[in-house]
Formats: C-alpha cells, structure tokens, sequence
C-alpha cells in the first residue's frame, strides 16, 4: 500500500519532490534540531492521486489520524478537546516556492466549544474570538470560495464601532455568529463543527489550489511543470497574537535586494501572519526585535547562521514567537534581485560554503541580462500607456518618429514607431534609441534586429492605432504625435507617456570597458563569475556580426569569432540601387556590369570585418533573402504608380519596380527563390561575393594580418545543391592570389538537411545550424505571424510551455540537431558545428546544445556575456548541492 504521509523528523530536504519545499525544508529544520512546532507532510503523490481520481486516495486520512495522535500525545492536548484544544495551521507547499499561489488555513480545531477552552489555556477570551473568526473567514474562502469581502465588510463595520482600541471579546463572540450565517448562507450548511472535519476539508482545498488560476498562470509564467502536484503541511499552531511579547515575522540571512550580509526582514508584533501580508498595520525592520525582545532575536540570529551555513545559501524564513519562545514556521532558499544573486554568489566562494562551479549554478544568463540593461525608475513612472511584448531589453526614452529617415536625421533620441519594421528600416533602427511597433512578437523582424544592435524594442502593442501619413499614434483618446516624448520598457513591454527617469546599468559599463572590475561590488562578482565562464567552457561563443562596428563590439564584447556575417545587411542604404539594377537587369551583359560593380564595396567590407576580428574565424552566409526584400512593397509601389496614372504623369522606374516586384511574387517567399536557389538561377552572384571576400582576405595576409574567413552557403536541401556552389566556388578561388586557405559551409536550416547530413558532410567543412528557419520548417511555423496569432494562445492553454522560438523544443528540432551531428561526424570525424541562429543566445538552448556536442554557439555581440556564462555553466560541475532559489 502506498505511504502518504510522514512525520517532520522522518524527511530531508533529498525528499523535496515527494514532500515538497515546505515539508522537505520543515523536516531538515526539525533534524537540525531548530525549534519547529511538531507536524507532518501530506506528500504531493497523494495530491497528484486525487486530482487524478477527484478523492482522497484509500487510507489517506487513516494516516493522517495516525500521524495527528502522535502530536497529540507529544503534546498533551488532543484536537477537539473543548478543555485544552489542539489546534492545526495547514499550509501548501510545492517542489517549487510559488509565494501566495495557493492556499493556507490556521486554527483548525476551533468550534462552539472549544473556542471556549482556547480562551481559558491562553487567559485571553478577546484572543480566542478573533481567532475563531479568523478560522471562520479562512475556511470559507478557502475551502467553499466565499469571496473575502462578504467577511470583510462585516469585519469593518466592527472595526469601526470599536474605535481605536478594536473589538473586545464580547464584539468578536458576536462577529463569529454573523461570519457563521455569512457562511451558511454563502455555502447552504452550516460551518462544521468537527476538527476532523475541518481538517480533512482543508486537506482537499490545499489539494485543489494546485489548478486555481493564479498557480496556473504562475507555473506557466516560471516554466513549473504541471504535473508536480503540492504537499500539504500540517502543524500544530504557535501563535504570535497573544499580546506584545509575541510576534511574526519574515527574515533574510542577507538582504535580498543587493546581496550584503545582515539582519533583514520585517518584524509584527502581537499579530499572526497573515496580518503581514495583508498590511493592516506597518512592520518594523526587523533589526527593531533586538530592542523589543532581545532574547528572541539573538536565538533567531543564530538559527540563521545555522540555516545559512546548512543551505550555503541565501535563506529567508518565517517565524512566531509565542510570549516570548521562538518558533520557526518555514525556510527556504530565498529570492533574491539578480545583482543580489552574482554578488552572494562570489561572496559565498570567499566564505568557502561553496565551490566556483557552483557558484555559477546559483546565476545565470536571464540574470545577466537584467544587470546589462538600464531600467526605469518606477518609483516615478506614471501609469503605462499600454503594454506589449518585451521583446529586447533595456529602457529607452526619446521622440516619436514614423520613419527611418526621420530617425536619422534626428538630433535628439528617438523612438521609431511602426506597424512593423522591414529590413529598410535599418537605418532607423540603428538610429533609435529604441524600437516600438504595433505588431509582431519576440521574434518578429523588430525584435531580432534590435537585440542584436541591443535596441531597447517593444512589438505588438495593439492597442497603438499608428496613422503614419499625419504623423501620430493614438491609444484609445490620446494621441501622440511626431516629437512627442515617450519611455519603452523592453523588459516588462510597457509604454509610458514622457521621459521616465532612466538608472545606468554598471555592468554595461563594464563589459563596454568603462569601469574596472575593482571600481564595484556587483561588477567584481559578474567579472570574476564571467572570467570562470570563459576557464571551464566547451563550447566556443561567437557572434552574428554584419559591419565593422559590430565586429569590434562583438570582440570587445568577448567573441570569439564571427559565426554568422549575413551578407544582405550589406547592400542597404546607398547600395540599394546598385541591388535594384541587378534585379531589374536586362541580360547577362547587364548583369555582370552590375556585380562588377558591387564586387569593391564588397570587399571593402570584408576587409575591414577581417581586421577587426583579426586571427579569429568569420563565417560569412552568401546572399539568402528572397531579392524581392531589396526592392520596395507591392502595395506601396502600387499606389505610386496608379497615383501617377490617374495624375496623366509618366511613372518612370516605379512602373518597371511593380513589373519586377509582381514577376518575382511568391504565395510563400521563405520557401521560394532564397538561399542557395539564388546563386544557382542568378550566375555570377555568388562567384562576386566569393571573389569579394578572397580578395580581401589576400590584402589582409598582404598587410600582416591574419585573416580567418569561412563561406557558408545558405538553405541548402540537397547535396548536390552544394556540389555545384562549391565548384563554383572553389573554382574562383584558385583565381584570387596571396589568398588564405577558405573553408565552405552550409547552413542546416531544413529536415531535409538535417536529415541528409551525411551526404553534406562530404562536400562540407563545417555545418551551422539556422534554428530559426529549421524550427519553421519542422514546425510548420510562420515566425513572422504565429507570435501574433495564436503561440499566446498555446502558452495559456499550456500546449507550448515556451515559444519555440525563443528556447529550441529538444524534442522535435534537437532530434533532428542530434541526428545531423552524429550523421555529419560519422561522414567527417573533423567537421566544425556551430549554431547561428536566435537560439545560440538562450541560455536553456545552450546548455542542450553543449549536451549535443557542438563546437560554438554564435549571437548577437549584445548576448556575448550571457551566452559565455550559459557555456560555463553547462560545463562546470558542482560538487555538492545546488539550491533551487525558483
């Protein structure tokens, strides 16, 4: 027969997932011999069993009475006895901490009778009253869903005859018997009068708060699985009402907020918990207890070195004293703000508590990228205009503008405000200080593009109505107009009208070069935890850099290469029309003029990428996107030309830019002429930017330079795809003198490929993953249109834990990421992996593809740190426990 329950002194905190972190953390406490009011844990098998069956599991409560009549004789009072009552605190208590998500009930055991033997114990009639109507209200809500206010209000009325000095005993006898016919009349029976009964109900509704809707949305918003259930706790009640030498409180081993050693916390005096989080009255520090009972404190301060030093770790607890004795209610590895997390974590290395393997376990890259970016002062903010998605970090505050030249030629800060952004919005974006658009998500074509150039960018705000054309946007009855100021926060999505105040970020400074480790604290402990990174990682971290100035941020930034250089970014902006002459070319003769003539600023590119990156690899993608996105929208080159039509004016190029744009629509252009097609249909056009690039890797050598470039040739399904490029290929570079050895690539961004890998392998030097377009392909997933539609819709329902996007689904893309690595080296034991995709800078995905095998990950040069700190942690191996601060 399955066991459900054990005793406090029979767990440890190696039985969390069957005791939860409450029981797990409750039965260490009572072994370390801490003073913990007796008790015992429902295990989260027997909530998991009646969800499943919607009852209590057979023999369930028969271990309960057998494990309650052993704190009864411990204690000497039995539950119900109407002389000296026992009574009973049940508390939830998941794997993982999920703070006021689901349910607690106190003073169960109280009824008509034994509130009377309650008063004579305690000597307090007025204590024992506010008691029963505590448990009243509790129960009711908890248990049978009365909403809070029905008691509320009649709490109020009390209150507010009593006057300053609150109810007496008399006032409370009273209010029980209204909260007893709110009850019944809310619930159709009356309020039970059996402890056991009260017990066994509280039980099931602790059960049953694992589903509400606020656990729910918390677990999806932590990434807790569903399936873990809650235990629930059960302990004889300590009480901190009993007047001014008893109390309640909450502590902090160090404080929370910046990571210092100290006494933190809040302390309430003659009050029960609940009285804390509901803020009737304000605490006081908790530094205040010494004065106010100094017996107290000092144990209290000494169980919580023991429990630091036990935990290794930050702890937080709560406790009760109960005239004048201590109890300990809960502890647990505590929350702490992520500069608080990197500085304990040093601090805890220092303390010889924990190794630096483990110290990078207690941080990671989510942290990181909080400490990078500069954040709003909220204590200041006004009320958001709206939210959207926070889709690149940061704080940002400028001028609204509707369009990329006007951001340009701006000379103050400026927010580029649009539907959604297009590749010819770079200039802009580059502009900007931050993004914010109408529509799209996380990894819309805003989102990515300004997490790489670490662009603060909020997408799919839909509540902005954006009139472009008069310049100004409006939310519900408020407009803005172009120059109007606003502030975007990319972390939480908002957006605020005006300039909110803006606090630097430190560690930004630091990774940029403009502070020293020494010149702070928290910089120090992020210094020293990066640098161990770097010491113990496997897997290489490169960047995806487009232009010089990204290639020297990437290097400062800790890049240990280029894995993605993506060739199209190059022919924006003046060379545009040089795009648009080869696509408009009418014949060969033409074509090839026009290659000529994009070959030298090509190259001249490249060389200047190669010398920042100097004797590291830059990979560099040959031209991919469908050539359509070089030239202007349908729609729009529609509207000019029948504008100069109705107008009797000749519509010169734009007519011949509509005939080319209407001969080269595609129903699916992701899926149509892009990536290696391109070269195969368009001769010369990779043979230029081969040439390009070998030409400027031979100046480079000429100059004494050591220059590393590799060419990698897009969506490639089929080897023989690749045979004929790399023919191509090869045979201009044996043209270009003094040039270096030139390794050739593909991407692996289709099944096919994937699937295909070891015939690739043979015509391949290395492979890099495009998990972008493969997580597209596998999934069937337009990114540019899913986030928007209906992956939110996932998320709330549950079907997706995590967009795919945003974190690689190991199930279905990394099956496919294993079979092509396994299939790829089998063919070429020697052959280079890498990923280039957004998910070479999540840290989750990282640490699966260091699990994979794969040589290096490249991002974005703003993700370098955080990609670094997820390589080393998926590399370094703590010695002894790891605390779950979740």
């Amino acid at each position: 027969m399955t066991r459900y329950v054990y005793d406090f002194i029979e767990g440890d905190r190696s039985k969390v997932d069957l005791l939860g972190g409450k029981g797990a953390n409750l039965a260490e406490m009572t072994r370390l011999g801490l003073p913990v009011p007796p008790g015992f844990t429902v295990s989260t098998d027997a909530c998991r069993a009646y969800l499943a069956d919607g009852r209590p599991p057979v023999g369930l409560f028969d271990e309960v009475n057998a494990h309650l009549r052993e704190i009864e004789v411990r204690l000497g009072r039995p539950l119900g006895d109407p002389h000296d009552p026992l009574l009973l605190a049940v508390r939830s208590g998941g794997r993982y901490s999920m703070p006021g998500m689901m349910e607690t009930i106190l003073d169960i055991g109280l009824n008509d009778a034994t509130v009377a033997g309650l008063a004579a114990r305690t000597g307090d009639e007025r204590f024992a009253w506010d008691s029963y109507r505590r448990l009243i209200q509790m129960f009711g809500r908890t248990v049978h869903g009365v909403p809070a206010e029905y008691f509320e209000r009649e709490l109020a009325v009390v209150r507010t005859a009593a006057g300053p000095a609150g109810p007496d005993a008399v006032a409370l006898r009273a209010l029980v018997d209204t909260y007893k016919k709110v009850y019944a009349a809310r619930v159709g029976h009356d309020f039970p009068q059996a402890p056991h009964e009260q017990l066994y109900l509280a039980i099931r509704a602790v059960f049953e708060s694992w589903n509400a809707e606020r656990a729910v949305l918390y677990r999806r918003r932590e990434h807790i699985p569903d399936d873990l259930g809650t235990a629930v706790n059960v302990m004889a009640m300590v009480f901190g009402n009993l007047g001014a030498d008893s109390g309640t409180g909450v502590a902090f081993t160090r404080d929370p907020a910046t990571g210092e050693p100290g006494v933190y916390g809040d302390y309430l005096a003659d009050a029960q918990g609940e009285d804390v989080v509901a803020g009737i009255r304000n605490t006081v520090p908790l530094a205040e207890l010494e004065r106010i009972d100094p017996a107290s404190f000092g144990e209290l301060v000494r169980i919580m070195s023991v429990l630091e030093r036990h935990y290794r770790d930050l702890c937080d607890v709560e406790f009760t004293i109960e005239r004048g004795r201590l109890w300990m209610l809960q502890t647990r590895v505590g929350k702490r703000t992520p500069a608080a997390a990197f500085t304990i974590a040093a601090q805890l290395v220092d303390e010889g508590l924990i190794t630096i393997d483990e110290a990078l376990h207690r941080v990671d890259g989510a942290q990181l990228t909080q400490l990078m970016f500069p954040a709003f002062d909220r204590s200041v903010a006004p009320p958001p205009l709206t939210t959207g998605v926070g889709a690149s970090p940061g704080a940002a505050v400028g001028a609204v503008v509707f369009d990329s030249a006007a951001a340009v030629a701006a000379d103050v800060p400026v927010i580029l405000v649009r539907q959604e952004t297009n590749p010819d919005d770079l200039p802009g974006m580059i502009a900007a200080t931050g993004v914010l658009t109408a529509r799209g998500g996380k990894t819309s074509h805003a989102a990515v593009v300004a997490r790489g150039m670490g662009r603060t960018c909020v997408c799919g705000a839909e509540a902005l109505r954006i009139d472009a054309g008069r310049g100004e946007f409006s939310v519900g009855d408020r407009v803005f107009r172009a120059g109007d100021v606003i502030s975007i926060d990319g972390t939480t999505g908002a957006v605020y009208p005006g300039a909110v105040p803006v606090a630097p970020s430190p560690v930004a400074r630091y990774l940029a070069g403009e502070l020293t480790p020494e010149s702070d604290r928290l910089v120090a402990a992020v210094d020293r935890l990066l640098q161990h990174a770097d010491a113990v990682r496997r897997v290489g971290v490169r960047a995806n850099a487009d232009t010089p100035a990204d290639a020297a941020r990437a290097r400062a930034h800790g890049a240990a290469g280029i894995g993605l250089c993506r060739t199209e970014h190059m022919f924006l902006g003046e060379r545009r029309e040089l795009v648009e002459r080869l696509i408009l070319a009418d014949g060969p003769a033409e074509r090839s003029d026009t290659l000529t003539a994009l070959l030298p600023v090509q190259r001249a590119d490249f060389v200047e990428i190669l010398a920042a990156m100097d004797g590291l690899p830059v990979t560099v993608r040959l031209l991919d996107p469908p050539l359509h996105e070089f030239l202007p929208p349908l729609s729009d080159l529609a509207a000019l030309v029948a504008r100069a039509e109705a107008l009797d004016q000749d519509p010169g190029r734009d007519a011949t830019l509509l005939a080319a744009v209407r001969r080269m629509h595609e129903a699916n252009p992701m899926l149509g002429l892009r990536g290696v097609r391109l070269g195969l249909v368009l001769p010369g056009l990779f043979a230029m930017q081969v040439r390009a690039l070998a030409e400027a890797a031979a100046q480079r050598a000429r100059d004494g330079g050591d220059p590393r470039p590799e060419i990698m040739v897009p969506l490639v399904d089929d080897v023989r795809e690749l045979a004929t490029v790399r023919a191509e290929i090869d045979e201009v570079l044996a043209t270009v003198p003094d040039a270096p050895p030139i390794p050739v690539g593909t991407m692996v961004e289709t099944p096919r490929a994937a699937l295909t890998a070891g015939d690739l392998a043979r015509e391949a030097h290395f492979f890099s993953f495009g998990t972008n377009d493969l997580t597209q392909t596998t999934w069937a997933f337009s990114r540019d249109d899913v986030e928007a539609s209906f992956v939110g819709t996932y998320l709330e329902r549950g079907i997706l834990t995590v967009s795919p996007f945003e974190t690689v689904d190991a199930a279905g893309v990394g099956r496919l990421v294993r079979l092509a690595v396994a299939e790829g080296r089998a063919a070429r034991p020697d052959l280079t992996i890498g990923v280039c995709g957004e998910h070479g800078g999540d840290p989750e995905s990282i640490a699966f593809f260091a699990e994979v095998g794969l040589d290096y990950v490249s991002c974005s040069p703003y993700r370098l740190p955080i990609a670094r700190l997820a390589a080393g942690r998926a590399a370094a191996r703590p010695t002894g426990d790891t605390a779950d601060s979740r």
